[in-house]
């Protein structure tokens, strides 16, 4: 039974394991959820995911959701080799700190102002939550000091988790990082070696950029 994931393409974390998918070379059955028609609401859905959020990765008879265990798992499982997410502990403790760091610190800044502009109507980014971002930056900022990306010099699902979320908030919320060169050049990389990243995450960003514009002009 091949991979079905249940998916929305504007989402950052959805289009962080199409990342994940094309790094690893598979290819899943994607079922896209409606979310304005509430469709992560529906019985069926609820069954395989009682959080009924997106995405949500079916394997045969195993589910999993959250971006990050998605990909976790994926790799776990399919990797021919561990680049994206070592096996040496100290190498995998810095990949999860930073995934860690996306789910727990940089993806809900983007949230924080996402659902209220696209869900809710609420056009304005207040200066808090501007200033939230810019936090954000400012750490990875950091992490990116004498690093090509977030755990290395190589790319992992650090790079891929994150990336989802900064381009969302940079092209699709127009959070500058004109005051973060590391972080512009990090961007510029992944847009460059992330496998497939043309193909599978510029379409959706693509997509929720034109939604947030229709709020933001």
């Amino acid at each position: 039974m091949p991979l079905v994931l249940h998916c929305i393409d504007g989402s950052p974390p959805n289009r962080a394991v199409y990342l994940c998918l094309k790094a690893l070379g598979l290819e899943a059955t994607k079922k896209t959820v409606n979310l304005f028609k509430m469709e992560h609401h529906n019985p069926e859905f609820l069954k395989l995911n009682p959080q009924h959020t997106t995405p949500t990765l079916e394997d045969d008879d195993f589910v999993i959701w959250d971006s990050h265990a998605i990909c976790c798992y994926l790799v776990n499982k399919y990797a021919k080799d561990d680049s994206l997410y070592p096996t040496d502990p100290h190498k995998r403790a810095i990949v999860d700190q930073r995934l860690h760091f996306n789910s727990g610190f940089l993806f809900p800044r983007f949230f924080n102002i996402s659902f209220p502009l696209i869900f809710l109507k609420c056009k304005e980014i207040s200066e808090e939550k501007q200033k939230a971002v810019k936090e954000g930056f400012a750490f990875l900022e950091k992490f990116l000091e004498g690093n090509d990306y977030l755990a290395g010099p190589s790319y992992t699902l650090a790079d891929i988790c994150c990336v989802a979320t900064v381009s969302t908030l940079v092209e699709g919320l127009r959070c500058s990082v004109d005051s973060y060169p590391n972080v512009q050049a990090w961007m510029k990389r992944c847009r460059e070696n992330l496998p497939g990243y043309a193909e599978v995450n510029q379409p959706g960003l693509d997509a929720y950029k034109r939604a947030a514009d229709r709020e933001l002009d």
